[in-house]
């Protein structure tokens, strides 16, 4: 189906999840600090951050829409992604003209838009991703595109010096131009052909979800992304307020875990393979409870400079495996459609961790919402029993 040269194929997957990791970064760390510094509070922050998940529990319909619709001839994946990356940039500029203090549902609006156009091109991408990576290179694919992802949320360090030196308004330039660094790539690599009668939308593949391990994979990733994101969203106020942090230093730290992340990613696919899924997964599990209930216990900020990378490595081992395993089971016949549903459960997840981490940490403290966050990880060990370890032990080894 795919005719594109491997190379720019795979480089172009990593700047697209690169410019998504930027634009997530920053709603997910530097967006409550913008809400304080314009008077609002982490609560309305925490809102902002459920709104703009909505689009990608959403997303199982831009999938179907995808794998169903060549749109104007043009291609299943192709036009979609272009269209996605040019919406999420018109939303960040008209940022400009925008005071979230004075005109918060408007905001709020633009956000929701902002993150339609990014679940788009997050869908395609993955799409194509599924209709041309042979099995062999899958765990390359998806270590490109969570180090891509990861290492776009490492320029936030970035993105707070720029506001503290010429402010808010030159983030939202800055991420707009990142938006657009992979489209020249996505117009001159991805080429479609027509696709073959196997690999035709097809409704009775729905039945897949039939399977106990695709059910339990899919729980698996609302509760990993509830824990591990809830947590990344109030790290950066917590060292902010609790230690008088400026907007610079703490978004060092939050480019600290950003490699942590990288190197998650990494690990993940090498310790799953030696040691197989089930150790791996209760070992990720038992990672990202440790480490999320040290930031509950972050003393100094010196302190946050070593745990805060290793929740880093936690976040990025727990989530390459959910999306190797997820690219797995997918049916070619629907293959974005079945992704993006596995990917929408566990956004849902990461929406109710948002507004819930936002609630905890205005009513009882960001250590108490930690420690929450933390323990709700042992809920993991029932799903992981309930999985087929075998039947997916057997997939990953083949990666």
């Amino acid at each position: 189906m795919i005719t594109s040269n491997r190379f720019l194929r795979y480089f172009m997957f990593a700047l697209l999840y690169f410019a998504q990791g930027g634009i997530m970064g920053y709603f997910a760390a530097l967006n409550s600090v913008y809400f304080l510094d314009s008077g609002l509070t982490i609560a309305q922050a925490g809102m902002i951050g459920t709104i703009a998940m909505i689009p990608f529990i959403l997303k199982i319909f831009l999938g179907m829409l995808s794998d169903k619709v060549s749109l104007a001839g043009w291609g299943h994946r192709k036009p979609y992604i272009v269209i996605g990356l040019l919406l999420q940039a018109g939303c960040l500029l008209t940022f400009l003209v925008i005071s979230p203090q004075m005109q918060f549902g408007w905001y709020a609006g633009l956000a929701f838009v902002l993150m339609c156009g990014m679940a788009l091109y997050d869908t395609c991408t993955d799409g194509y991703a599924l209709d041309s990576t042979p099995p062999e290179d899958e765990g390359l694919v998806q270590g490109l595109m969570v180090g891509g992802r990861a290492a776009g949320t490492i320029i936030v360090g970035l993105l707070g010096l720029l506001a503290q030196a010429y402010g808010w308004n030159a983030v939202f330039i800055a991420l707009a131009c990142l938006t657009l660094l992979p489209l020249p790539l996505t117009l001159i690599s991805i080429r479609e052909t027509e696709r073959p009668v196997e690999r035709n939308f097809d409704w009775k593949a729905f039945s897949s979800f039939r399977k106990k391990p695709v059910v339990a994979l899919a729980l698996l990733g609302a509760l990993y992304s509830f824990c591990i994101y809830g947590a990344y969203e109030i790290v950066a106020p917590a060292l902010s307020e609790g230690f008088h942090m400026d907007i610079a230093p703490t978004s060092f730290i939050i480019s600290a875990w950003g490699i942590g992340v990288v190197i998650g990613g990494l690990l993940g696919g090498v310790i799953s393979k030696r040691v197989g899924l089930q150790p791996s997964v209760t070992a990720a599990a038992a990672l990202a409870m440790v480490s999320t209930l040290l930031l509950a216990f972050i003393l100094n900020p010196t302190v946050a400079w070593i745990v805060v990378p290793i929740f880093g490595i936690a976040f990025g081992y727990y989530e390459t495996l959910f999306f190797a395993l997820a690219m797995r089971e997918t049916d070619p016949r629907i293959a974005a459609s079945m992704y993006a549903i596995l990917m929408a459960v566990a956004n849902i997840g990461t929406g109710i961790g948002l507004g819930l981490t936002g609630f905890l940490s205005e009513a009882f403290g960001y250590s108490t919402a930690f420690i929450v966050l933390g323990v709700a990880n042992l809920l993991a060990f029932p799903l992981l029993s309930m999985m087929d370890g075998r039947q997916l032990k057997s997939k990953l080894k083949t990666m």
